[in-house]
């Protein structure tokens, strides 16, 4: 699984893991209805998740085309408007869970959050 959040938001370090924690929550949720096989590989092995960070939006919107292209699961956080940024502001990306083989091509080279 991959949370990819949106740098240029410039979000404080607790905001940026909550809104990781929605990401990976809606994944959860998302799986077990449309890869539950997939889901249980994922808590077998440990539930593996890592957070990266791109420029902009566009970016995450270019990742999402990529990984639905090759049938990974995606998520969108969209910010409720409470605190940092406007009502519903997309904040993270999130992606999977899938094979490291399958995400690694997409991700690979972004940077670690």
């Amino acid at each position: 699984m991959v949370l990819v959040l949106r740098g240029e938001l410039r979000l404080t370090e607790g905001k940026a893991a909550v809104q990781a924690a929605h990401a990976a929550v809606l994944l959860v949720e998302r799986a077990a209805n449309r890869a539950p096989a997939m889901l249980d590989a994922w808590r077998r092995q440990g539930q593996k998740k890592i957070a990266l960070e791109v420029a902009s939006l566009d970016e995450l919107e270019a990742l999402e085309r990529q990984a639905k292209s090759r049938g990974i699961l995606t998520v969108w956080v969209e910010d409720a408007g409470f605190t940092e940024v406007p009502p519903g502001t997309r904040t993270c990306l999130g992606l999977g869970p899938a094979l490291s083989s399958d995400i690694d091509p997409i991700t690979g080279s972004l940077p670690l959050l």
